[in-house]
């Protein structure tokens, strides 16, 4: 798996269950539809783990244990729609979900990569045009370079490690960490809370209709909201649900879920349409969260566009200081 999830990548993974899905729906058998995608995966990278897991299916594991056997291959999330879709024979109905959630999430990704593309590409172009003049008149290579990629450097190392403890399979502890540092960020980190809370919602939905007890199904849809947070505020819920109280009573004394979750989820609880309010969640903090996102790729190259202004006039004003200074001094 690469260090850092790519649109290509997400992409890759949703024609994999796209093409899953419709083999198990055309009546192919699990191994059928497995052993196909393995002699031609979406992505070379798909082939080793597919092969893995038709080997585990052949010695008699389920589908969501041979995935699972796999290691960190695959988020909690993915895990916990294929055991509610394998629970409840609707393992093609799963595969598809997934299919369009990792659509809908590489196309998110490139429309933010390619908003950020043109400022990003300002950005490195100021930065080399400002140390040139420098360069230019007598500065040295490492002065040079030292002024260009040395500025580069750290945002680049920055950006690398941020990005890479995000993601969903690596340490709880690094999770928790940035998701409490970007708590405090406008805009992306309450599109990353709406993004756990839409995780939630939608595994919640899969497992309850597969049938799966509901403190079991709060623990692994947790776990499958990739979020520290929510984790561990459902860790104590199995308990509680046994002991006689409801999801919502537990929702409503817990500051990690908004009261537009609560609240929705408490009417469907009472009213009997538990599994429309969970999708209806689901489509608002999805949809929400897309809207936040496609928000901090607008302004984001507004604030770059104005660092870029206000560095190029120091530099500038720097310059012919220094150039003149002598000059006027005579």
């Amino acid at each position: 798996m690469p260090l850092i999830v790519t649109p290509g990548h997400l992409s890759r993974l949703a024609e994999y269950y796209h093409q899953l899905g419709t083999m198990l729906t055309a009546g192919m058998t699990l191994v059928q539809a497995l052993d196909q995608i393995q002699s031609s995966p979406p992505a070379g990278f798909l082939r080793l783990p597919t092969q893995r897991a038709l080997e585990s299916l052949r010695k008699g594991y389920t589908f969501t244990e041979a995935m699972a056997r796999l290691g960190k291959w695959l988020p909690s999330f993915d895990l916990a729609l294929l055991k509610s879709g394998e629970l409840s024979g609707r393992l093609d109905t799963s595969c598809k979900l997934l299919a369009a959630y990792y659509s809908d999430r590489a196309q998110m990704a490139r429309q933010v990569l390619s908003d950020l593309a043109l400022p990003l590409f300002i950005v490195h172009a100021a930065i080399f045009l400002g140390a040139f003049p420098t360069f230019f008149l007598g500065g040295s290579l490492k002065q040079f370079l030292a002024q260009t990629l040395g500025v580069l450097a750290p945002f680049y190392l920055v950006f690398f490690v941020i990005t890479w403890a995000c993601q969903s399979r690596r340490g709880a502890t690094w999770r928790a960490v940035i998701e409490r540092l970007l708590h405090y960020v406008p805009i992306l980190g309450k599109a990353r809370r709406h993004l756990a809370l839409a995780r939630l919602a939608r595994a919640l939905d899969a497992l309850l209709n597969a049938g799966v007890p509901i403190s079991e199904a709060w623990s692994i849809a947790a776990e499958a909201s990739a979020s520290p947070a929510i984790e561990r505020a459902v860790r104590s819920f199995p308990t509680r649900l046994q002991a006689g109280e409801t999801p919502s009573d537990l929702l409503r004394k817990r500051g990690e879920f908004p009261p537009m979750f609560t609240n929705l989820y408490a009417t469907g609880e009472i009213s009997g349409t538990l599994d429309d309010a969970l999708k209806r969640l689901f489509e608002y903090y999805q949809d929400d969260a897309a809207r936040k996102m496609k928000a901090l790729a607008e302004w984001t190259p507004r604030v770059i566009y104005l660092i870029i202004v206000i560095v190029l006039a120091v530099q500038i004003i720097g310059f012919w200081t220094n150039y003149y200074q002598p000059i006027l001094g005579q």
